[in-house]
């Protein structure tokens, strides 16, 4: 794999690979059938993206959002890669463009939507420029009962036999039954090799709260991380923009985002949260699948996601980069009576429903966890050696209480007013409150009217929330709302069975902890950090890209901290691969120096590399030598380019100089070159 290394460093800027990237791309680069689960921000594109460039002819990409490809092929474009993407977004200039590519076979990867295999001419097109490899991105989109289904992902299997070539799937989001899935329709049923990395992302801290004041919640947690990106996923259109008013009004910088608003607003928000710093967007879950950001610090739900695995995918958009990053999950009881009803009132088959419910239930689970969140969560993806620290009932363990009584009066109260109630008013009857609709019904006159006075109706509330979450109860449509008996609560009911209750702090979870960004640059290197942003912000309006395709917040970090003085130390950067060192290397170092080293393109074009230095010492022998061992001779030189050739060389004899130099240069250098080139070996 010394080719994959090497690309890694030129092209990418990495020194090394992440952890399980390199098996995986040594099986796709083979040609083997891969299927690769990854945590998001893993570096799941790599694994196909490298091999792309190691294997011959094209690779397509089917990927489902035009922003997400297009993010991908500017960086790659940036990186000196051949890459185009075929979507409706294109001009017609990058659509000649790719033309061009693939007829000159200068193109490596071409991405597409799924949507283009609808057309019967992409197959034989696809054969006729030479296609070796499909990738697919986001494969569980394929799964019909994922919450990401994409119809047209159905049309890769066929693809897939009608080209004849290995094909290469990754997901960051995937239980066994999508796994299954994703097996059966796009390598029709015969397992491929299988790669699963692990679903944990350590540098992102998990942490929920019950809804208390939801919106000063969110305005506070966001307040407390002021001028980081971040994003607030929303249950409503309305709410988007209410929030984004409210944090506006607080003084941060807000957009909303949702299906609603017309396409050039959407694109507009897009292209505003890639390349300001500090951005904030309250959006609906339509946002973000497509934003290829590394640097969000942030992400917080207003509002109960719809599964565990929709929940993971989108606080998955924090921290791509691997530094800290944070979330906040608030939910509250009309959540998950909305989730249940949402479930109960779809057209899905009752076993369909059912595994809704499942999922579901994994996901409150997880906000009514008693102890370490990451290990709830990672053992829904069936991962058991879990080692956390980063959530907030490691920070603080929650104070529990058996709630089994409590429970069973609440259960009580229920079947004596026959489940035809919700929360409020069975809860009225438990703290004996003589409403108007208990004397209407004579409620007053249960054994259980005010049997439950040694707790306030917010306790009362928590645990109605507690007994929804754990799934002991559930609204019943059919009775507009009421609370009803599951089979789960009978045990407790009979006194079979106990239950753990944990006792709610209204402190809004995560709102009082340092913000993780703090750690990331001390206060010495932060002036400077801040002047490498704005060189960087600079750069990216005028090439109307992103921010991150110019370099990444993590790659600035590096810079600041370690303050390189030239292009060679530049280069040791992580992310600065050779041509990004050759289109903004000395920009930086102007910011970092006030001046920026005068370097030959063609030595430019070797720094950080071991033949930079081998380059060097071969311009000085060649100023000894321009006049000849005894300085009697007719000046002679050889050009920056062939230097730089025989900088490279291996294994190096005078003839392979002579090929490269010709015969009278290597009569003069020849000698003392190879002498250079053997003391390097």
């Amino acid at each position: 794999m010394s080719g994959a290394t090497s690309l890694l460093k030129d092209v990418f800027g990495f020194d090394g690979f992440r952890p399980g990237q390199e098996e995986i791309v040594e099986a796709v680069t083979v040609g083997e059938n891969v299927l690769a689960i990854m945590p998001t921000g893993g570096g799941k594109s790599l694994c196909f993206q490298l091999p792309a460039m190691m294997r011959d002819g094209v690779t397509v990409v089917i990927s489902p959002l035009i922003a997400l490809m297009r993010d991908q092929v500017r960086a790659l474009q940036e990186a000196g890669v051949g890459a185009g993407a075929l979507t409706s977004g294109n001009t017609p200039e990058e659509t000649d463009a790719v033309w061009e590519g693939l007829e000159a076979g200068t193109l490596k990867l071409l991405y597409m939507a799924p949507e283009r295999l609808a057309a019967g001419s992409v197959m034989g097109m696809l054969k006729r420029v030479g296609v070796q490899l499909i990738a697919v991105d986001e494969a569980h989109c394929v799964s019909q009962w994922g919450h990401d289904f994409r119809p047209d992902y159905l049309r890769i299997g066929e693809l897939k036999r009608a080209l004849g070539v290995p094909l290469a799937a990754f997901t960051a989001t995937a239980d066994a039954e999508t796994q299954a899935e994703i097996i059966q329709k796009l390598f029709d049923g015969t397992p491929p090799r299988s790669f699963l990395r692990g679903f944990d992302r350590p540098n992102i801290h998990l942490a929920f709260s019950a809804k208390n004041s939801p919106r000063n919640q969110i305005l506070n947690f966001a307040a407390a991380r002021r001028g980081q990106s971040g994003i607030v996923y929303c249950g409503t259109r309305a709410k988007t923009e209410g929030i984004a008013r409210a944090l506006n009004e607080a003084g941060q910088t807000a957009i909303h985002y949702h299906g609603g608003m017309e396409a050039e607003d959407r694109r507009i928000a897009e292209r505003r949260f890639q390349q300001e710093d500090g951005l904030i967007v309250a959006a609906t879950v339509a946002f973000g699948m497509g934003i290829d950001k590394p640097d969000i610090r942030w992400v917080a739900h207003a509002d109960l996601p719809k599964s565990i695995e929709s929940y993971y995918q989108e606080i998955g958009r924090a921290g791509r980069d691997g530094a800290p990053a944070e979330t906040l999950t608030l939910f509250g009881p009309e959540d998950i009576r909305l989730r249940r009803t949402q479930i109960d009132e779809g057209l899905a088959p009752p076993e369909r429903r059912a595994a809704d419910h499942a999922r579901l239930n994994a996901l409150l689970g997880l906000a009514e966890a008693l102890e370490c969140r990451r290990k709830t969560l990672l053992g829904y993806f069936d991962e058991t050696d879990v080692t956390c620290g980063r959530c907030d009932l490691c920070d603080t363990p929650v104070d529990t209480f058996d709630g089994t009584t409590a429970v069973r009066k609440a259960l009580s109260a229920m079947l004596r007013t026959e489940e035809w109630f919700g929360a409020g008013h069975l809860i009225d009857i438990l703290l004996g409150n003589e409403t108007d609709k208990v004397k209407q019904r004579g409620h007053q006159s249960l054994p259980t009217y005010g049997v439950g006075k040694e707790y306030s109706k917010p306790e009362w509330q928590a645990v109605f929330r507690q007994m929804m979450g754990r799934d002991l109860i559930r609204p019943d449509p059919s009775r507009h709302g009421a609370l009803r008996m599951t089979d789960a609560a009978l045990p407790i009911l009979r006194d079979e069975a106990k239950i753990t209750l944990r006792r709610d702090s209204i402190k809004a979870a995560g709102a009082g902890r340092r913000p993780a960004v703090k750690a990331m640059v001390n206060e010495e290197d932060a002036p400077l950090l801040s002047a490498l942003k704005a060189k960087r912000r600079g750069l990216a309006e005028a090439a109307k890209v992103p921010a991150y395709i110019i370099f990444t917040d993590r790659t600035l970090i590096e810079m600041a901290e370690t303050r390189p003085v030239n292009l060679d130390q530049m280069a040791g950067v992580s992310g600065i691969g050779a041509k990004k060192l050759d289109s903004y290397g000395a920009a930086f170092l102007e910011v970092i120096n006030g001046e920026a080293e005068m370097m030959h393109p063609q030595r430019r074009k070797l720094a950080g590399r071991e033949a930079g230095d081998v380059y060097d010492q071969l311009m000085e022998t060649q100023a000894g030598l321009s006049r000849g061992a005894l300085g009697t001779e007719k000046p002679l030189s050889c050009s920056a380019s062939l230097l730089a050739k025989v900088a490279q060389l291996r294994n190096a004899d005078l003839a392979a100089i002579e090929r490269i130099l010709g015969e009278r240069r290597t009569e003069r250098f020849g000698a003392a070159f190879l002498d250079v080139l053997k003391a390097a070996e």
